[in-house]
């Protein structure tokens, strides 16, 4: 868990570095040279205007229609990644108990708890790893994110709602949604998840979290903000469905004890 957090942390970073060093005041065209903005921020911004059109030029809209359907394509990712924090959730009375067992802090008795550890892992089927996975797909089109709205002059200036998408959310409310939706996702992932409740990182990612992102908005622009709330509310919703079953199961069998 401490090498997720600093994953994202570093994530985050690269995102703030990226942002600010790369080719953010050229507009986006046909004639932009580069990989990165020819597969990533190119394709974007004229799948955002093409869908725009399509409703009338609502630019905002568009946004929110493609934002969904990023996380359509993301949805199988996100579905292993919730299916592997189950599998990690089961095996942890077997993980303390190996814990226990090598309790020992030399180097001998550690490798010897990485090994076991590891073989936990694969008898399981849990990639302890298949968590991070997500950001880091996620980060790249952040990233392409903000180029295309920032590089396109049409989307720059839209307005939509009470926000103009190229510049930062003047009342700060979708900062706020973003940081509340940030801390109700995860919180919604740790539902019934006694270990993870009492892991001092992952209550620290429960607060760090939704304060970074909602910092974050309240300086980037108004779109990029959307683009995360509605993000998140899909995964709400997404983690709603896919987590019931199991916490029914887990009710139903504490009712039978």
């Amino acid at each position: 868990m401490k090498k997720k957090v600093l994953l994202i942390i570093a994530m985050t970073g690269l995102l703030m570095l990226l942002s600010g060093c790369m080719d953010i005041n050229e507009p986006i065209n046909s004639e932009s040279e580069g990989i990165w903005n020819q597969y990533f921020v190119l394709p974007l911004s004229l799948l955002i205007i093409n869908v725009a059109d399509f409703f009338n030029e609502s630019y905002g809209l568009a946004i929110i229609i493609v934002t969904i359907f990023i996380r359509l394509l993301l949805l199988p990712l996100n579905i292993k990644q919730l299916k592997s924090t189950k599998a990690m959730q089961d095996i942890q009375p077997e993980l303390q108990a190996l814990r226990e067992k090598y309790s020992s802090k030399d180097a001998k008795t550690q490798q010897k708890l990485q090994q076991e550890t590891m073989q936990l892992f694969q008898k399981h089927g849990v990639n302890p790893m298949a968590g991070c996975l997500p950001i880091l797909v996620q980060m790249p089109i952040l990233i392409a994110f903000y180029h295309a709205i920032y590089r396109t002059e049409s989307i720059k200036v839209h307005s939509f709602l009470w926000f103009e998408l190229g510049s930062p959310d003047p009342f700060y409310i979708l900062p706020l949604i973003a940081a509340g939706t940030t801390y109700l996702q995860q919180k919604m992932m740790m539902a019934g998840n006694d270990a993870a409740a009492q892991n001092p990182q992952m209550t620290m990612m429960l607060y760090l979290m939704p304060v970074m992102i909602g910092g974050f908005a309240m300086f980037f622009p108004a779109a990029l903000a959307l683009y995360w709330v509605v993000g998140n509310f899909f995964m709400i919703g997404q983690t709603y469905f896919i987590r019931r079953p199991v916490m029914n199961e887990q009710k139903a069998g504490g009712a039978e004890k």
